[in-house]
């Protein structure tokens, strides 16, 4: 399969679960999909079929893998592979207390020699494409300088496409939450990093929130990557769907209708509503209803034996003010 990368959604822990995947699908045909990071332990020593099952209508899906031993990710590729998955990803990138703990995430930016590694594992394991998502810098490790060693060594590992979260990572005196703040973006440093590496493919990520956002990056990168705002407005897909792909998208009724059949097997399947419904709090974002819609979801879906009649009543009531 040829990946389309123009636009992506970005892997977030806690959000982009197989609810929510199955739910953006429906939103957009054309945005690359990432899981939530896995790591490698929870793949080996957990139940990797949990983890890693999606459904069908998810493609274009990679799964994004977490970990620092070459062995240990070259096998959890492999069986990325295997599940079906449109690319692996390794996550370079995350500043979490649980990452640095475990010495991966953006830890990883300050070894490059390692990352080299990990990928050329990867990459002799899997025929699909092995990717690298890492920030621009990491604590005081923030020159242009290192950021493009760590580039070269790894593209000569065997990546070819590098998500770049243009900001750098604060793994001491941060949380990981003030650090989607701060520091700045700087949205130059990826814009360089596409003229001095002009064969690879190079994705910017980081504060993406409307469409002039997207067309203005689009003229010095290969793609974007939305993160939050793809899970607080997710319609916004839709939009960028028929700008840039000439599709007319599903009303965000359509999109209710188009999402019940599958609440409804994953009801019978012992999911909570719950579960799923959380991913949808944002459908009718900036619209007439939005909190009608919001309101009646929260108040219900979590309620015993909560069902369909949730997501049914919701969009009638949204219908009313609209």
């Amino acid at each position: 399969m040829i990946i389309n990368r123009l636009i992506s959604v970005a892997p977030m822990m806690e959000c982009t679960d197989r609810h929510d995947r199955y739910f953006l699908r429906l939103i957009s045909s054309h945005a690359l999909l990432y899981t939530e990071m896995v790591t490698t332990g929870a793949l080996i020593h957990g139940d990797f079929k949990r983890f890693l099952q999606f459904h069908p209508l998810e493609h274009p899906v990679a799964l994004q893998l977490g970990g620092n031993e070459p062995a240990a990710l070259a096998h959890c590729a492999q069986l990325g592979a295997e599940f079906g998955y449109d690319e692996i990803n390794l996550n370079a990138g995350c500043p979490s207390d649980r990452v640095q703990s475990g010495r991966f995430g953006a830890c990883l930016m300050l070894d490059p020699h390692l990352v080299a590694e990990c990928v050329n594992a990867m990459t002799r394991k899997v025929s699909i494409p092995v990717t690298v998502k890492c920030r621009i810098g990491v604590d005081d490790h923030d020159s242009y300088e290192s950021l493009c060693e760590f580039i070269k060594l790894v593209m000569q590992a065997g990546c070819n496409v590098f998500i770049i979260h243009a900001r750098k990572a604060w793994l001491q005196g941060l949380s990981p939450k003030q650090n989607r703040d701060i520091p700045p973006l700087c949205y130059d440093v990826v814009y360089q990093l596409k003229k001095d590496f002009p064969a690879l493919t190079i994705i910017i990520n980081g504060g993406i929130k409307t469409i002039t956002d997207v067309q203005n990056h689009l003229f010095s990168v290969d793609g974007v990557m939305i993160g939050r705002e793809a899970y607080s407005n997710p319609y916004l897909l839709a939009e960028l769907e028929e700008k840039y792909f000439a599709v007319n998208p599903m009303q965000r009724q359509e999109i209710i209708e188009q999402f019940i059949p599958y609440v409804e097997l994953q009801l019978q399947n012992k999911i909570k509503l719950s579960s799923m419904t959380r991913h949808i709090l944002g459908l009718f974002q900036s619209q007439k209803g939005a909190r009608i819609w919001r309101r009646h979801i929260s108040e219900n879906a979590h309620l015993l034996n909560a069902g369909i009649e949730v997501l049914k009543t919701a969009g009638e009531l949204v219908a009313t003010v609209s």
